[in-house]
C-alpha cells in the first residue's frame, strides 16, 4: 500500500494522545511500502505540534526528522531541510519552505512583513522586508 498521509495522522502517530487512532495510524505508517509526507503536510505538523503541544524548536525538529528518516517515506528533504534550518536557529518552518518554493518557482525575492522571518531566512533567499502598517 502508498499513502500519502494527512497532517492528522502523522501528529496522532507521534503524540499518542489518543490511543486509538495513535493505534490506527502507526499501524498504517509501520504497513505500508510507500509514506508520502507533502511539504504543506510538513509545514502543517511543524505548526500543530508548537501551537496546540506547545514543543520546542529541539522536540519538533525531532519529529521531522524523525519521520524523514524512515525508509519508506518520501518528501521534498530539500524543503525540509530549509525548514529544519530555519526552526533550529528560531524562526518557522513554513518560512523557509515558502522562500525555497518561491525561489524554485521564479521568485527573486521572498516579500514579508515578519522581522523575524526576513532575519532568519537563508542568505541564498533574498528577503524583502516590507514597512508594518
Amino acid at each position: 500500500m502508498k499513502v500519502s498521509a494527512d497532517t492528522n495522522v502523522l501528529v496522532r502517530a507521534h503524540m499518542l494522545d489518543d490511543p486509538d487512532q495513535a493505534r490506527a495510524a502507526q499501524d498504517l505508517l509501520r504497513r505500508a511500502e510507500l509514506v508520502v509526507i507533502p511539504t504543506v503536510v510538513l509545514c502543517e505538523f511543524a505548526w500543530v505540534l508548537r501551537r496546540a503541544y506547545r514543543l520546542e524548536a529541539p522536540g519538533i525538529a525531532l519529529a521531522i526528522r524523525s519521520l524523514l528518516g524512515s525508509a519508506t517515506v518520501r518528501a521534498d528533504t530539500a524543503a525540509a531541510e530549509a525548514g529544519l534550518a530555519m526552526l533550529e536557529a528560531g524562526g518557522d518552518f513554513a518560512d523557509a519552505v515558502i522562500g525555497l518554493e518561491g525561489a524554485r518557482m521564479g521568485a527573486e525575492e521572498f516579500a514579508t512583513f515578519d522581522r523575524e522571518a526576513a532575519r532568519r531566512m537563508p542568505s541564498a533567499i533574498r528577503t524583502r522586508l516590507l514597512l508594518r502598517c
